[in-house]
């Protein structure tokens, strides 16, 4: 999860990589619920994140100054509308990663897009309003090398196997 990045533009064949993968996440009975929006206007992004810090009670950059940010959505009346929106986010986090880009996950999606700013940027942007913010994925090159991942716990996996 890098949390510090270089004001680099982010290259337009990596940034569709990118994408490609969040588009080819599984979804529930392949409904596709998901929509992905991809913003690299630097003013949008700071206007975005701000909406962000707010619900926080906070004034720091929320995007950590990536110079890009990918909101996924998804549509409410899917029952696996959760489910379908946090797999593509996982695919675009790990997408990212291949690459050789940082990125983040960053919460707060659900409340940014049910305010009445949220609510303008989606319809600006042809967003269906039974769509609900499920995450914004941050990408960018790391100003700094990121920190080691945890230790993994030690009971992650569970086998259950024939011979046991």
């Amino acid at each position: 999860s890098v949390k510090s990045y270089k004001s680099d533009p982010v290259p337009e064949n990596m940034l569709k990589e990118v994408l490609k993968a969040g588009i080819n996440a599984p979804t529930g009975m392949n409904r596709q619920s998901p929509v992905m929006v991809a913003v690299t206007d630097p003013e949008t992004v700071r206007y975005i994140g701000n909406l962000n810090a707010k619900i926080m009670g906070a004034s720091t950059d929320a995007f950590y100054g990536a110079p890009v940010v990918i909101i996924v959505f998804s549509d409410t009346t899917v029952s696996t509308f959760k489910e379908d929106g946090c797999l593509v986010m996982g695919n675009l986090l790990n997408a990212a990663a291949s690459l050789g880009l940082g990125a983040c996950w960053i919460h707060r999606a659900r409340q940014e897009f049910e305010s009445a700013e949220g609510k303008a940027l989606m319809k600006k942007w042809g967003v269906s309003e039974n769509y609900a913010g499920i995450g914004h994925c941050i990408l960018g090159y790391a100003a700094q090398e990121p920190a080691p991942a945890k230790p993994r716990k030690a009971d992650f996996i569970v086998r259950v196997d024939s011979n046991r």
